[in-house]
């Protein structure tokens, strides 16, 4: 019998994950997941679900309407990328991730289809959320759009709902290089005849996500222009408020078409999303004393809120332990970083990993100064040393960075 680390293996080895591989494992095509989906016998038709596209965000927007969904007593599917520790974390049910035995038999059943289809990690993994959610005869399930939205293999889906959290320039080799090209991708989920909500936009993200609801004919909801009173929510970071807006303006469009979520079902669902979902990473608070802090915020727009954030902090002296990949725009990024820090570099261990000499280089240009170190976990040892009581220690500048030390 083949074990779940001997099937996980296997799919890594197919066509790379781009999260490991990066541009070499992208696939812009909706054939693959078409076929598959048609082997599968359409299991994204026996489900209701909400889509959730954009730059950042969307995993804890995902995060927070799975857990108040939860709370209102709905079974609930969430399926998220990327894991920070075990492949289950992508595909939950009401917070408790898939088995491992799933897996196994998913991969073995259909083993001989994706070798054939040459089906990437992401698609393989998609046709298992999916089955599984079937399987699992979920009420609702959250999904969560991989990279742009378009030519996304999430995007068979005919949801509910479809949310655009805020566009980015991320993935720019990928997605196109302005904001304008960017949005046309994410708003390849809006459907026709169904309601789209979206968080924040910019002038010419606004004109794209216009002109696409009007012709699919559906309700668009612009989030940042209409406040609800603000309420309490467990994910800690300054960012989150527009997370919560966006959430709160989607529920109440849900609510019009009859799902049932009550005034304390939001309320609770918001002030429990990490008991209910396990989501990690977001304003991650590890330690008191020194306080240890991890944020998984890794382009431009993500890193300014949490650097700022990281500003209002009080310390004696701040540790920066960062590892980055090797497709980011250091030029972009390394400006918003705290000059006055120690920085402990390193390389997060993918293939993606951009060397941690290479960081030490180019951060120095912008007077981040410090060591390298021969993996994270011995770069977050050497801050933990070095700190004192009332020091801070900073984890970030990847998921993947993160992922090592949670």
């Amino acid at each position: 019998m083949i074990s779940y680390q001997e099937t996980l293996d296997w799919m890594f080895q197919q066509l790379p994950m781009y999260q490991r591989q990066g541009k070499t494992a992208f696939k812009k095509d909706l054939t693959n997941i078409l076929k598959f989906s048609e082997v599968l016998q359409q299991p994204q038709n026996n489900f209701k679900s909400i889509h959730v596209a954009g730059t950042n965000g969307k995993g804890s927007t995902s995060h927070m309407l799975a857990s108040v969904f939860q709370e209102a007593g709905y079974k609930v599917g969430l399926y998220t990328s990327p894991h920070l520790r075990d492949f289950r974390e992508r595909i939950k049910v009401n917070g408790k991730e898939v088995p491992e035995s799933f897996v196994v038999d998913f991969i073995q059943k259909h083993r001989s289809f994706l070798e054939t289809q040459k089906l990437s990690f992401f698609e393989m993994t998609v046709g298992m959320a999916f089955q599984y959610f079937s399987e699992q005869e979920v009420d609702i399930a959250i999904v969560e759009v991989g990279m742009g939205g378009r030519l996304d293999s999430t995007n068979i889906l005919t949801p509910e709902l479809s949310i655009i959290t805020n566009i980015g320039l991320d993935h720019t080799q990928f997605l196109g290089t302005t904001y304008r090209e960017i949005a046309v991708e994410k708003a390849g989920i809006i459907k026709k005849n169904n309601p789209v909500v979206i968080g924040e936009t910019t002038s010419e993200t606004k004109e794209v996500f216009v002109s696409k609801a009007n012709s699919s004919n559906s309700c668009i909801v612009f989030a940042e222009e209409n406040d609800f009173p603000s309420l309490e929510c467990d994910l800690k970071g300054e960012y989150q408020k527009y997370n919560v807006r966006t959430v709160l303006h989607a529920l109440e469009l849900l609510k019009s078409k009859g799902w049932q979520l009550d005034k304390s079902s939001i309320e609770n669902g918001l002030k429990s999303v990490k008991k209910n979902t396990g989501l990690r990473g977001r304003w991650d608070i590890l330690k008191v004393q020194p306080k240890v802090i991890c944020d998984t915020a890794h382009n431009k727009e993500g890193l300014t809120y949490v650097m700022n954030q990281l500003s209002k902090e009080k310390y004696e002296h701040l540790h920066m332990v960062l590892g980055v990949v090797n497709d980011k725009n250091l030029e972009d990024v390394l400006p918003l970083f705290p000059k006055k820090a120690s920085y402990y570099f390193a390389k997060p261990a993918i293939p993606r990993g951009l060397d941690a000499d290479e960081l030490k280089k180019v951060s120095e240009k912008f007077n981040l100064k410090g060591k390298v170190y021969s993996s994270v976990e011995k770069a977050y040892l050497a801050a933990n040393e070095k700190a004192n009581l009332n020091d801070l220690i900073f984890v970030g500048g990847s998921t993947f960075t993160v992922a090592e030390i949670i």
